[in-house]
């Protein structure tokens, strides 16, 4: 491959070592003073809870209880931006928060508020392992409870759950777990990236004056007039409340400054001022203007809904045009702009259920994506200097948010996938790395032109999305590909499925079975017949799903439009209607399989020892599992050796039945239509859910046992008796590309842990861009580094206080590897280490 330079420059050489993983008692990292005092303080400060939008969007609920669902959500929205507290910051050049103070969780009872009352009550937020959030006092704790008791009976889960039959319910998380749905069943959906350069040409006076136009040429005549009408003027009341809400930081702003002793920050502050008058309608002029807009709308995104993974778009593309434009600013301050902004996306923080956490540790809101590099809507390099610039806001930050992502090609230029390996090196999780190749590709089987397909962006974790022209319902439910195999095992019922089982009399419906009868372990003539009782029972699971997650897409779109939001899409304004109604151009749903290489493994087990070599019955196999291979010792050692085919090793014979898996799983979800108009699309990953959903399985035929962690994302499997894959990197690579990627349009997954003596060096650093060249070219879409050892993370177990900012990456996201739980602790220590 030809070596391509670019002309993008940052502020530093690209090949500037910034360190090798973890520093313990590290310095700054950041040369801006102000940015290092805004990270220490973030990380002081403890995590709230915050009754405010609460105790503000009842009372709106409360006065408007007989509007339209739209105008309910306007009015409720107006109500918190014109009397929600607001604060500016010591060092703060960009303000706006999520009508919350900083670090402290808003509560959304809009989705629900049982699990809320139960938790204030008898499991308190701040009594949890980790993840902790305190309520301030008692009184505000009294009005949390009763406030919440108003919405029992009125809130999204409310309406979900009455509408969700038996078939549906006993495979989710209120029965068996096989899959859950409960993202979007207590909270809001999210998982978007709005058209920000148009909200950059048109501003907020420019959005409420086309929703105006709209509004004033509706035809009476038109059956969708009505609801037409409810959107623009839903639109109107909820925009023209967000100029007066960034006007009120305006005269704080002025108030604050009048009073400032110090002349930089009382000049800082009229700047600030400046900024707010300037884009509380009109346009950015000035790059730091053009920051300030995108803080505001982004933030009030969360305030409309608890949805996370807002994400922000190809950010060096929207935004160079203001990076360009404005001769006032040196390159040094543009750089310290960024990292200020860095600093405060870490913010925003979002109160889950215990169930969502067990299923995602991390305190932050979640998701927050900013997507830079990849090629141009013509196919050409899209690198910039802001490009690099961002990638050194955060070398200096090292924060959880934002989550970079780098999109690489064959013509990615030497300087950016140079720079890019040494923010891995610096071993704090960033940034994540995605192949325009089979990420196009995916895009385009969802029925976007190359030319949108070209200009994708990834929201959340890893899903692969069109920035204000999609509104995918990325991650909307994890699904147990393992606990789908204990039905292939054992006759359509889990492993421990029988009368002592507490969920007995749910399995009643079909006739004491969870899932239909496809054969069990005992019974197969054939490994045909195996692969078929796979293919049955997972159409089986899959329609269960999505049929689940059409009536919870149903529930948003008759109890929580989002008009604000959609304001900023630009086909919503042009149709009149509401994400919720199917507004946006492409109009998807993405659940996730987790636990592949379980599935393949268990497989290529049953192939090779019952059916090939005789080794074993499958009676005694599904014994074994079912006795959690106690008494079963010498076959649990043999599963768990090389002399069984394992996935990750370079192996057709366990390969192709990864590929089996992934493409069976891949055939039933894509292509089934939404409620919105859209299609379905397939995930392959697990984020970090594969850890609770191994707590939730029992022993399976790879070599697990009860409770253990089942497989994470595309990786092999790691047990604790030992790894699977033991080929080195290379192999997994090999073996992960013998599927295409881009049959999965909601995005794979690869996590790899190297140690920080793999990549030391110069020819460490060579080894490990070489490694990452060869990746793209072999066509995964997604990968992620750990670089850090084992041995690092467990004297962060042995003493948290010294490593309370090491970040990790954990999936998808970054985390505080001390804040995580022990569970998942170890599933990261247990992940292979890689040597080149």
């Amino acid at each position: 491959m030809a070596t391509v330079h670019t002309t993008a420059r940052g502020t530093e050489p690209y090949d500037k070592v910034y360190c090798l993983g973890y520093q313990v008692h590290h310095e700054d990292w950041s040369p801006y003073p102000r940015i290092n005092r805004l990270r220490q303080t973030f990380l002081d400060r403890g995590y709230d809870v915050d009754v405010e939008r609460l105790r503000l969007v009842t009372e709106s609920y409360q006065q408007h209880e007989h509007l339209p669902e739209k105008l309910k959500v306007a009015y409720a929205f107006e109500n918190v931006l014109l009397h929600c507290g607001i604060e500016i910051y010591d060092d703060d050049l960009i303000v706006g928060e999520i009508a919350s103070p900083v670090k402290s969780a808003p509560i959304y009872p809009e989705f629900s508020v049982n699990w809320i009352l139960d938790e204030v009550q008898n499991h308190p937020f701040e009594e949890r392992e980790h993840d902790q959030f305190y309520i301030r006092n008692e009184k505000e704790k009294q009005e949390i409870l009763d406030l919440c008791s108003w919405w029992k009976g009125r809130t999204l889960d409310d309406y979900i759950n009455v509408r969700l039959d038996d078939d549906q319910l006993k495979g989710s998380e209120a029965g068996k777990k096989i899959y859950q749905t409960n993202l979007y069943h207590y909270a809001g959906t999210g998982h978007l990236a709005v058209d920000y350069a148009r909200l950059m040409r048109l501003g907020f006076d420019g959005l409420l004056e086309r929703a105006k136009q709209k509004l004033a040429a509706l035809d009476m005549h038109d059956p969708e007039f009505c609801t037409k009408r409810e959107f623009y003027q839903a639109v109107i009341i909820m925009h023209s409340a967000v100029k007066k809400y960034i006007e009120r930081y305006a005269v704080l702003a002025e108030e604050m400054a009048a009073k400032e002793p110090n002349a930089k920050r009382k000049a800082e502050l009229e700047q600030i001022a400046v900024n707010c008058h300037a884009v509380a309608g009109g346009t950015p002029k000035t790059f730091w203007q053009a920051l300030q807009l995108f803080n505001f709308a982004t933030m009030l995104i969360c305030v409309e809904s608890n949805g996370h993974s807002i994400s922000y778009g190809r950010m060096d593309q929207w935004l160079y045009p203001y990076y360009e434009a404005d001769k006032s600013i040196s390159k040094d301050f543009a750089l310290e702009l960024l990292e200020v902004e860095y600093v405060k996306l870490n913010n925003p923080t979002k109160l889950k259920d215990r169930g969502s956490m067990a299923l995602r540790n991390g305190r932050g809101f979640g998701g927050e994506s900013l997507t830079i590099g990849g090629v141009k809507r013509d196919g050409t390099d899209a690198t910039n200097d802001l490009t690099m610039l961002m990638l050194e806001a955060s070398a200096h930050t090292r924060m959880m948010n934002p989550w970079v992502c780098v999109r690489m090609h064959e013509g990615t230029p030497e300087e950016l996938r140079v720079k890019a390996v040494e923010c891995i090196r610096a071993g704090y999780g960033h940034p994540k790395l995605f192949n325009d190749g089979p990420a196009i590709k995916g895009m385009m089987r969802k029925g976007m032109t190359l030319e949108e397909a070209r200009d994708y962006c990834v929201v959340g974790c890893v899903e692969i999305s069109l920035p204000g022209r999609e509104y995918g319902w990325h991650d909307a439910a994890y699904v147990n590909t393992a606990k789908m195999m204990e039905m292939v095992l054992n006759g359509g019922r889990c492993i421990d499925c029988g009368p002592h089982c507490p969920r007995w009399s749910q399995c009643g419906a079909l006739g004491k079975h969870l899932g239909p009868d496809t054969g069990s372990l005992d019974r197969y003539a054939s490994f045909e017949e195996v692969k078929q009782s796979v293919d049955t029972q997972f159409e089986y699971w899959t329609n269960q799903m999505c049929s689940s997650l059409c009536v919870i897409e149903n529930a948003h779109r008759a109890l929580k439009p989002l008009p604000y939001v959609s304001a900023l899409f630009e086909d919503c304004m042009e149709s009149g209607h509401d994400l919720t109604e199917g507004g946006a151009k492409y109009n998807g749903i993405g659940p996730q399989a987790s636990g592949m290489a379980t599935c393949a493994d268990s497989l290529a087990a049953i192939k090779q020892l019952v059916f090939d070599e005789k080794r074993c019955t499958g009676a005694e196999l599904l014994e074994a599992v079912k006795h959690n291979w106690k008494g079963y010792e010498k076959l649990y050692a043999l599963v768990n050796s090389s002399k069984v085919h394992h996935y990750g090793n370079d192996d057709d014979y366990a390969d192709e039945l990864f590929k089996f898996m992934f493409e069976t799983y891949c055939k039933h979800i894509a292509g089934r239509k939404t409620p919105r108009g859209g299609i379905f699309s397939p995930g392959v990953y697990s984020v970090n859910a594969n850890v609770a959903m191994g707590l939730n399985t029992n022993a399976s035929v790879d070599g697990r046992k009860a409770g253990e962690a089942i497989s994470d994302n595309m990786g092999p499997v790691h047990t604790d008796f030992g790894s699977h894959d033991i080929n080195g990197p290379t192999a997994i690579v090999n073996s992960l590309t013998k599927v295409d990627h881009s049959l999965a349009t909601n995005g794979t997954l690869m996590n790899l842990r190297f140690p920080q003596e793999a990549v030391a060096g110069i020819e460490g650093r060579d080894n490990l861009a070489s490694f990452i060249e060869e990746y793209i070219h072999k066509g995964a879409m997604h990968v992620q580094f750990n670089i850090m050892s084992a041995a690092t993370m467990r004297a962060a177990q042995k003493k948290p206080e010294d490593y309370k900012d090491m970040l990790v990456r954990v999936a998808g996201y970054s985390a505080y590897f001390v804040e995580l739980g022990k569970p998942l602790q170890k599933d990261l220590i247990q992940r292979t280490e890689l040597h080149f």
